[in-house]
């Protein structure tokens, strides 16, 4: 038995025909049945029922097949991780960001590593969270960035969480509902409400909070991966834009957007994760990564706190009541 043998028992099982995975494997489809043959012979036991032109694993097949997998698995982490320790931080790493995080992240990280590392090869791929899932699963991609609440657990995936960021309404300045604030779900659906895909844990706190109608599949309408074309459609309209706050930083410090309080209190986070595969090892500059998003989210944190205060100080100096 040899790790050749293996390789070709998994690319049959996943191309389904001898074949297509001989074609697969540079390989002439006798050589690969041959191939087969001799690790049937050695474990002494069949591993594919040849029913016509059907192939279908044995019961002992598929637990051979199993062991194969993790074999072959380890056998090209071994040689990545040795080929990664010799590039160091000269290397590659290819990051997909569903929209939300794209939004938060991309352009410092992009920055990040032309003026710190300009030696790493980066590669930003933006996209819906599942069709990044699986790129990452076909090890088309390192990691994914992605709302924590969006990826659903698996054995196969490892979520790093980062810290939350606070999320609620923001509207236009003078927009008509800043005067009725805190308002009600009922208010709110007067105007266009305007939002990326939500998570079902954002949804069911919507419901919860405000009812049936609140919703996203009855309230929002205008919808769009753009992050940052919301939030401009909701500076120039009366359209509502439900989002992160730390997203909207810079309009937010212009005055251009500002947050709209609801009856009651939303009191909602966003929280983005990390995603890799589990048992992968880790290019070295994804720790670089992983450092940069903790930073920016502490920055993002602290510019916010900064644009609350004038408001708080605000209110603290209004005349009492006879005085």
């Amino acid at each position: 038995m040899n790790l050749q043998q293996l390789r070709h028992l998994v690319a049959l099982h996943d191309t389904g025909s001898f074949s297509r995975a001989a074609e697969q494997l540079h390989l002439t489809q006798p050589a690969l049945s041959r191939s087969i043959q001799l690790l049937e012979e050695e474990l002494g036991v069949a591993l594919i029922d040849r029913i016509g032109k059907r192939n279908e694993f044995t019961a002992f097949g598929k637990a051979v097949l199993a062991r194969a997998r993790r074999v072959v698995f380890e056998t090209e982490e071994l040689k990545r991780s040795a080929l990664l320790l010799q590039e160091g931080l000269t290397g590659s790493l290819r990051v997909g960001m569903a929209p939300g995080a794209a939004a938060l992240f991309m352009r410092h990280t992009l920055k990040s590593f032309a003026t710190q590392y300009p030696k790493i090869r980066l590669h930003v791929a933006q996209g819906a969270t599942e069709p990044l899932l699986e790129q990452l699963g076909r090890k088309q991609l390192d990691a994914v960035v992605a709302d924590a609440r969006a990826v659903a657990p698996s054995e196969e995936l490892v979520l790093e969480p980062l810290p939350d960021m606070p999320a609620g309404c923001l509207c236009r300045a003078g927009h008509p509902l800043l005067a009725q604030q805190p308002v009600r779900i009922e208010a709110l659906m007067r105007y266009p409400v305007a939002a990326p895909n939500l998570s079902l844990e954002i949804a069911r706190i919507f419901v919860e909070r405000h009812g049936p109608a609140a919703h996203p599949d009855q309230l929002v309408t205008l919808r769009c991966d753009s992050v940052s074309t919301l939030l401009q459609v909701a500076a120039e309209t009366d359209a509502i834009c439900l989002g992160i706050y730390a997203a909207a930083l810079e309009p937010l410090a212009r005055g251009e957007l500002v947050p709209l309080a609801l009856a009651p209190s939303l009191e909602a986070s966003a929280r983005y994760g990390v995603v890799c595969l589990a048992g992968r090892t880790a290019p070295p500059a994804l720790d670089l990564l992983r450092g940069m998003l903790a930073d920016e989210i502490e920055r993002v944190q602290g510019e916010l706190l900064r644009l609350q205060k004038p408001t708080q100080q605000g209110r603290s100096r209004r005349p009492r009541r006879g005085a």
